[in-house]
């Protein structure tokens, strides 16, 4: 394939569980890379079953040990408007695949405000925004982050940027608030297009037959305000891990065999 950076690349293993570690295996890669000379790695992270099955394998991997995780920052795309001890946060569920297993300090892991934290919806997104702020760059104001892990629903949806939603197509801000969303946990957090977008990659991770559909959409090039993840582009890579059955419907010869 190209090794143009605009150019979508769809990686397929055989079963999620191979899937996983695969990707583990490329993250660990690149963070060494970014973080070889003492440079800081910005990281947003994402929830569901195969965001935890990636730290899973990313912590049961040797070469975790090699990681100067004092040099890496955690984020996450999207956060559940729940109490901080809510097996819904996607910041406890990957705390307790990863973050609480490798030694990064507690001030590098930037969780959105918790529902039980005293701040309402609005305040929390806006505190989020804030923090994001402090890490902000001489382009915008929030990181750019190394990887941004992206988990993509059946309707497409990615962070909680749902189909046809205000949300996605807010561009003058950096997290939002989001009510009523149409999966729950009704209200939720969300970082916007624009900071998922100025990441240097951006990597979807999806599996199962009932993706294939908002799979093929998004590489076809569908309108991201109906498929967002068709909008979902990372500055140098934009790469879909995706194992078999949510590969049905992509062209072979869209299929990366060596990245």
């Amino acid at each position: 394939m190209s090794e143009s950076s605009a150019e979508k690349r769809v990686v397929v293993e055989a079963t999620p569980t191979a899937l996983a570690l695969r990707v583990a295996d490329r993250f660990l890669t690149r963070v060494k890379a970014r973080t070889r000379n003492g440079r800081v790695a910005h990281i947003a992270l994402t929830g569901g079953s195969m965001g935890g099955a990636v730290l899973r394998a990313v912590a049961d991997n040797p070469r975790a040990a090699d990681i100067d995780w004092s040099l890496v920052h955690f984020w996450w795309g999207d956060e559940r408007f729940v109490p901080r001890d809510d097996s819904d946060r996607n910041a406890l569920q990957s705390r307790n695949a990863l973050l609480d297993h490798i030694p990064v300090p507690e001030e590098n892991i930037h969780e959105a405000a918790a529902s039980d934290s005293g701040l309402n919806l609005d305040e929390a997104a806006a505190a989020y925004a804030a923090e994001l702020a402090r890490f902000g760059t001489d382009d915008h104001p929030w990181p750019s982050f190394a990887v941004c892990f992206l988990g993509v629903g059946p309707d497409g949806h990615i962070a909680s940027l749902f189909p046809d939603r205000e949300e996605v197509t807010v561009t003058d801000a950096a997290a939002l608030p989001v009510r009523d969303s149409p999966k729950p946990p009704p209200e939720r957090i969300t970082l916007t297009r624009p900071v998922l977008n100025s990441s240097k990659r951006v990597w979807l991770v999806l599996t199962g037959a009932d993706k294939a559909s908002a799979l093929g959409l998004a590489l076809a090039g569908a309108s991201y305000t109906s498929v967002p993840a068709a909008g979902a582009k990372g500055r140098k890579r934009t790469v879909y891990f995706v194992d078999e059955a949510a590969a049905s419907e992509v062209s072979p010869d869209l299929i990366d065999q060596t990245y």
